[in-house]
Order: C-alpha cells, then sequence, then structure tokens
C-alpha cells in the first residue's frame, strides 16, 4: 500500500490494520500512522497464545490479495538474489556431480570393434616368418628382421606414418643344430663309443633330442666337449649349497631345479665364479604333470647378462655351455652317470653359439599424429624363443597390436585427429632380457617422460580354449587407480553389451602401486617395465598390462598355433582398445 493511501485510512481502519500486524492500537491518527510507517514491509505475526486470524481478516474489504510468494513482506530482492544463488548451486551440484563431493564423473565410452578372423590371420603370417627348421623368430636374426618388417608394412597399410627403429644389444645366437650324448661303453667301461668296435664291444649311446628333451639357455656359452674327453659331472643338488659349486672347477655341473626359485642368472653366475665347464638345469616340478603326462619339457629362460658379467669378472662367460633338460631326460643321466649300476656314462656335449657379440633388433612403430604431443603407446613384443612358433607368446600379443591398431585407425578415420597422439609398437629382444623396450626408452626418455600419458602392454593376454583344465581367467592390471577405475567401468559396459563372449571369461582387476620389486609393485617381467620404472624421473610412468592364463607351453615347442583361441584376444583388445579410443578424444 502507498504512503498516500495509508494516510487516507481513518482512525478505524488504522487500528485494525496495527492489530493485523500485532501492534498497539492505542493513540491518536498521527501516532497510529506512524507506527504502521515504521512496521511498513514486516510480515504479520501470529502468536502461540492466540489462534490464527482467518485469511479472510488478512486483508481490508476490497484489497487483492496477492500470493505468498508475490508479498513485498517476504521476497525483497534480496531474498530473491540469495533463493537465486542457491538455486544456481544446487542445479549445478546435480548437473556437474563434481568429483570433490564424492560425485563420479558421468565418462561416456564407445567400445570399439573385434574382428577374431582378422586377428588369427595376423598371428598365422606372424607365425610364417619363423625358423624353417626350429620355427622361432629369435631377436638378432633373419626371421627377426623379417618379421618386423612385416609389422611395419601393416601399419603402413592402415594409414600411419612409420619408423623401423633398430638398436644394437648384446644377444647370443645359435649357430647350428646342437648335440648332447651318453655313452655307457663296453668291455666294463674300457671299449670305445664310436667306431667299429664299439658295438661288439657292447657300447651304447643315449641321444637326446634338441627341443624336446633339452634346449639352449640364455647367453650360454660354446663347447665341444667329446666322449673321448671324458668330461666330468658333479651333481649340484638344488643349487643352494655353495660348497658343491666350490668343487665343481672344471666339471659340468648338474642342478635339479625341485623347491627353489633361483633362476638362471644366480646358477649362470654361480658357474662362471666357480670356473665350471658348463652347466645343465633340470626342472623337476615347474610346469609338471601339465604337459604331456608326467614330463616337464625343457623351457627356455634368458640370463641377467650385467649381473653374470660381474660375476665372471667384467666379460660374459663364452665357454660355459648352459642348457635345460626334461624331467625325463634327466633321469637318464641320472641313471647313466650318478646312479650307474656298471660303468659310468660319458658325456658328449657340442653347443654352437656366440654369445660375446651385438646383433641388430628390431622395434617397428605405427603413430596416428594428435594435436597434441601426449602420448599413448600400445605394445606387445614380436620376438619368440629360438626354438619355438611362439604362438601365444607373444604372437598372441603382436597379433592383437595389429588388430587394435586397425580398429583405432578406422575410429580416427571416422572420427577426425585424434586429441593425443596414438603410437602402436612392437618389440624385439624381449626374451633375452626386455632389449628392444628399454633402447626404445633410452633413446626417447626425454620425450616419454614428459609426454608419455600410459603405456598399454599385451604379453600373452590369451585363453586357452581347454577351460575345463586350464581356467578362464584374464588378469587386467596397472599401476594408477584412476586408470583402472576407467577399465572397470568399460569392463562392466563390455559385459553388458557383449555378454555372448564376456560370460565365458573370468575378467579380474587389480592394481599394483608400490616399488619396483614389492609384492605389491608392478612386475618388471615384460615390455611394460621400462614405460614405468626406467622413464629417469621420480615419478613413475603409467601402464596397464594383460596376461591370460593356461599357456603352459610357453617357451617351448609346443607353444603352436594348435592351442590358438583367437576370440580370447578379443577381451583386452576391446576393453583397453576402448580406453585408448576415450583417451585419444578426451582431455582426462
Amino acid at each position: 500500500m502507498s504512503e498516500a493511501s495509508q494516510r487516507a485510512l481513518t482512525v478505524k481502519e488504522l487500528k485494525e490494520k496495527l492489530a493485523q500486524h500485532g501492534l498497539p492500537v492505542s493513540g491518536k491518527k498521527a501516532e497510529l500512522l506512524e507506527r504502521l510507517e515504521a512496521h511498513e514491509g514486516v510480515a504479520p505475526t501470529i502468536s502461540l497464545e492466540e489462534e490464527a486470524p482467518a485469511e479472510g481478516d488478512l486483508f481490508p474489504e476490497g484489497e487483492e490479495k496477492a500470493p505468498w510468494w508475490r508479498s513485498t513482506d517476504i521476497l525483497t530482492p534480496q531474498a530473491l538474489t540469495a533463493i537465486g544463488v542457491v538455486i544456481i548451486m544446487v542445479t549445478a551440484v546435480f548437473v556437474f556431480r563434481p568429483a570433490w563431493l564424492g560425485f563420479t564423473p558421468n565418462y561416456e565410452y564407445d567400445l570399439i570393434e573385434y574382428d577374431a578372423t582378422q586377428a588369427r590371420t595376423f598371428a598365422e603370417e606372424l607365425v610364417g616368418y619363423g625358423h624353417g627348421d626350429w620355427e622361432g623368430r629369435m631377436s638378432g636374426t633373419t626371421e627377426e628382421a623379417n618379421v618386423s618388417t612385416y609389422i611395419d608394412s601393416q601399419f603402413a597399410a592402415m594409414g600411419m606414418e612409420t619408423t623401423l627403429h633398430s638398436y644394437q644389444v648384446p644377444m647370443h645366437h645359435v649357430n647350428s643344430e646342437p648335440s648332447l650324448r651318453i655313452c655307457v661303453q663296453g668291455l666294463a667301461g674300457n671299449s670305445p663309443c664310436e667306431g667299429p668296435l664299439a658295438a661288439a664291444a657292447g657300447s651304447q649311446i643315449t641321444s637326446f633330442q634338441h627341443r624336446v628333451d633339452y634346449v639352449i639357455q640364455g647367453f650360454s656359452g660354446q663347447s665341444e666337449y667329446t666322449f673321448d674327453q671324458d668330461v666330468p659331472l658333479t651333481y649340484l643338488g638344488n643349487g643352494s649349497d655353495d660348497g658343491l659349486w666350490a668343487s665343481a672347477g672344471g666339471t659340468v655341473g648338474y642342478v635339479i631345479n625341485s623347491g627353489t626359485k633361483t633362476g638362471n642368472t644366480e646358477f649362470f653366475s654361480k658357474a662362471a665364479e666357480n670356473d665350471l665347464a658348463g652347466l645343465i638345469r633340470v626342472n623337476k616340478d615347474y610346469n609338471c604333470g601339465k604337459i604331456e603326462g608326467n614330463d616337464c619339457v625343457p623351457i627356455f629362460k634368458g640370463t641377467g647378462i650385467d649381473a653374470v658379467k660381474e660375476a665372471n669378472g667384467g666379460s660374459i662367460p663364452s665357454d660355459i655351455p648352459f642348457i635345460a633338460m626334461s624331467k625325463d631326460a634327466g633321469d637318464i643321466l641320472e641313471q647313466a652317470i650318478f646312479n650307474a649300476t656298471g660303468p659310468t656314462g660319458v658325456l658328449e656335449m657340442i653347443i654352437d653359439v656366440t654369445n660375446d657379440q651385438e646383433r641388430t633388433i628390431y622395434v617397428p612403430c605405427g603413430e596416428i599424429k594428435g594435436r597434441t604431443s601426449e602420448l599413448v603407446i600400445v605394445g606387445g613384443h614380436h620376438d619368440t624363443v629360438y626354438h619355438g612358433q611362439g604362438a601365444i607368446d607373444d604372437t598372441s600379443g603382436t597379433a592383437s597390436v595389429l588388430e587394435m591398431a586397425r580398429q583405432i585407425s578406422e575410429v580416427v578415420n571416422e572420427t577426425g585427429k585424434p586429441d593425443r597422439t596414438l603410437r602402436f609398437c612392437t618389440w624385439g629382444g624381449e626374451e633375452e632380457g626386455l632389449y628392444g623396450s628399454r633402447a626404445y626408452v633410452e633413446a626417447f626418455q626425454n620425450s616419454l617422460k614428459d609426454n608419455l600419458r600410459l603405456y598399454i602392454n599385451l604379453d600373452m593376454n590369451h585363453v586357452d580354449a581347454d577351460f575345463s583344465n586350464r581356467g578362464n581367467s584374464l588378469r587386467l592390471f596397472g599401476n594408477t587407480p584412476e586408470d583402472m577405475e576407467h577399465i572397470g567401468r568399460i569392463t562392466e559396459l563390455y559385459k553388458n553389451e557383449r555378454d555372448e563372449v564376456a560370460d565365458r571369461y573370468d575378467i579380474q582387476l587389480a592394481t599394483y602401486q608400490g616399488a619396483q620389486g614389492a609384492p605389491d609393485g608392478m612386475p618388471y617381467n615384460s615390455d611394460h617395465g621400462p614405460f614405468v620404472y626406467d622413464l629417469g624421473s621420480e615419478q613413475r610412468g603409467r601402464a596397464v598390462v594383460c596376461y591370460g592364463s593356461g599357456s603352459w607351453e610357453y617357451h617351448t615347442y609346443l607353444d603352436t598355433m594348435d592351442r590358438f583361441n583367437e576370440e580370447s584376444l578379443g577381451v583386452s583388445v576391446t576393453i583397453y582398445g576402448t580406453y585408448m579410443r576415450f583417451l585419444a578424444y578426451s582431455d582426462y
């Protein structure tokens, strides 16, 4: 009500107005008017002791009854401003869901496609580049050079910028087929092992089959021990007794790797420190009972060359041959030499290797340039052990890298240039000591330190189709919770949208944030290791990895394509490829 309207009121009307506001009604008209004007804009109060007046009594006769939300007594400009600010803030909270209030952002993921048939084709073509006899693609060989050129050409066909890097690294090389035999001489040990009189005298020779009964170990030395030399064999138990090692100088040491986790590096170092003439390792517990009945197929293992050099006074020992034998072959050798009831067997050990030279290994890379230099890399190793196809280790991973590269290339063609740069690489030299990835990280250390957002490693990301005997697990893990949270959400999306495949596999997620070598740290056992630990900064690199179950044949001649399950590769390719796609077009 305006000031003029108030002054036109009668004394009775003024008193009624004052009473409505709970104000005193005594006094002259001027006092009443002054009192009303002083309290103008104050909402009427309702006494707790008296019944509230009826709605009609609050308004003078003939005056419009305005709704509460239009009352100038309640909604002052200041109050309206405050209410508006509150509404905006509440709306922002529920629309934007800020992480600092505990909300999880609503990220959108779009699953990439996966072609299992194409992945198998890649794998078969990779295997086709293996050695004509041994089938492997050992680093530093013609086979590795040829398969690297093939991978480079595949990246180019996808429209990527390609680079075929090469590095000179230490590398042992198997020059020719080795020979391992035992001779039990006739005539109470006095007859020759070979020649016209050997058979007539009753001499018996047992030949062990290379790849099947024994394999050469990484950085083995060279030897030509014939029957005539009669090089003795010394029993070293499980290799834990230093006294036995000290007594074995000039002989071939025989170690049963049962009940111990001691590796090739320690065994070979002890052989060098004690001047052994050779070393044979028999594995009687690891993988036994799973491959070829009760036998244990010999497995290739590399050697930490730096530690062995230190043990040998600064150089790799070139004259200490080092092989691994199967359990069955070891039993035959033990019976002929250590447990003989007649003449003791004589050993022939001819190992033709070169281990003191550097050889060229290769790292082919395909790249999709982004709007920024920030980088996401996917990798797997294209080399294998020298004596096997390596269908699972790591033809499966290399085929996965190629299929992911193909799918991401199609995404970029449809979507446009990514924000981050995307790079696909395969590594040589992994089996002998991660030489390819280590050399690459060293060469590009400064750039990687500044720009690497994530490295994705695919090494035996495979599950054998024999679920009932081997399990169906795929383990996806990384070293940052943030990355694994994304992987977890993408995994759930994958299970929902690709349930027909996803339901067949046990997809496990884990985060390892500990220090290098700690139980809760990222293992340094594949090509992700250099990208995590060797960037030359206090801040570790970020990586995610996939390992599959059931690959018992790895590092053996039995790692062939007849066990290949291309479907299983699609799990890690799709989940990690989707995350790569997300990172490509996101500033997260």
